[in-house]
């Protein structure tokens, strides 16, 4: 096929085009090197360098005191069933932990950045396999790197960095070690207070019901005030403690266990096992508020489907069929507590737990 004069020209075009825009991606992309290379204050003025590596010691020191701070204020904090004992301690750890390791990190920032060289290193790509001349390079390499930190020559530093090293982790393992030697006793799980009746105890604490059954008055959480049954109206709910809770001695270590959720519903819809026919009260249920995965608190109620939720890992409860887990990573139901009504109409449990309460644990039977 013969070509015109026309299409020869557009050939001719288009080749110089190639050509043109061969060259412009040559130039485009050739090695621009690197820009001259910026001596900081401290490379030329000794004085400036002193200045930096006090700056790095007193971060270390921070770190240090931090960190020993933090054991010290937990050791000595008494804790006791206050609460703010409870928070004063924890918050003394949290704090030494945090500012000790922060300490730390922008201390060696400062130092990378003020008292290590700062010049640009080139390393030419390679295969990934190394042979043995390579492995010899990269030793000399990190070695020369550990030689450019200086500190050897800096005591000082390498003292403040040591002990900050050694003293931050331990706020968080000092406690641990010192809980070795705390109570564990987890017989205490089986028993809460519902299943109390002392003999020094306020009498009008407790109920007894027409055929004679004894048991300690609900009580509204955390005005103290007993419940009585006709004030429980359907669909309401109630965080129920021990009627004199706040007189116990260990208050908040038997709070922890006693707490319970009261709902009250239409009889028709709930299901009872034949051996817990006597534990609710024209359709008022108390279930133990404390998850039975991890222990967190069953607190959210939703009336339509009548489903107690766990805010921590979504655990669901149906409260019309003894409380058995329908959706979460819970694999028990919540234990119910047998309640009847006194002589005076007010809500009394009859009996403790039917089972420990909160997560299972090793010794655990059920």
């Amino acid at each position: 096929m013969s070509t015109t004069p026309h299409n020869d020209h557009h050939r001719e075009v288009a080749t110089g085009r190639e050509s043109d825009s061969a060259v412009a991606v040559q130039e485009r992309f050739e090695n621009p090197g690197l820009a001259p290379h910026k001596h900081r204050l401290g490379d030329s003025d000794p004085a400036a360098a002193k200045r930096s590596e006090a700056i790095v010691v007193a971060l270390l020191t921070i770190s240090i005191v931090a960190s020993v701070a933090g054991i010290v204020l937990y050791v000595v904090l008494p804790l006791n069933a206050e609460m703010m004992s409870v928070r004063l301690s924890n918050l003394s750890l949290g704090l030494g932990l945090g500012i000790g390791a922060l300490g730390i990190g922008i201390a060696a920032v400062h130092w990378a950045k003020s008292l290590m060289n700062d010049e640009e290193q080139i390393e030419e790509r390679h295969s990934v396999a190394s042979g043995a001349a390579e492995r010899a390079e990269a030793q000399q390499i990190l070695q020369r790197g550990a030689d450019d930190s200086n500190i050897a020559r800096r005591p000082l530093l390498k003292g403040a960095l040591a002990g900050a090293l050694a003293l931050a982790p331990l706020p968080f393992v000092v406690p641990l070690v010192g809980n070795l030697g705390r109570d564990w006793d987890v017989d205490k799980f089986r028993h809460t207070i519902w299943g109390d009746t002392p003999e020094d105890a306020d009498p009008s604490f407790f109920g007894e019901t027409a055929d004679g059954r004894v048991g300690r008055r609900l009580a509204i959480d955390p005005t103290g005030d007993p419940v009585q049954a006709s004030a429980v109206t359907r669909g309401s709910v109630f965080h129920i403690v021990p009627q004199g809770m706040d007189a116990e001695e260990h208050y908040y270590e038997e709070k922890a266990k006693a707490v319970v959720i009261l709902v009250r519903m239409d009889p028709g819809i709930i299901t009872e096992a034949p051996e817990r026919q006597d534990w609710s009260y024209d359709g008022i249920v108390a279930y133990s508020k404390i998850c039975t995965h991890v222990g967190c608190p069953v607190a959210l109620y939703e009336q339509t489907t009548h489903e107690l939720l766990c805010p921590c890992h979504q655990s669901t409860f149906d409260m019309t069929d003894g409380a058995k887990v329908v959706f979460g990573p819970a694999k028990r139901p919540l234990p119910q507590l047998p309640i009847a009504v006194d002589t005076e109409g007010y809500l009394i449990a009859t009996a403790d737990f039917d089972e420990p309460i909160g997560a299972s644990y090793w010794e655990r039977l059920k």
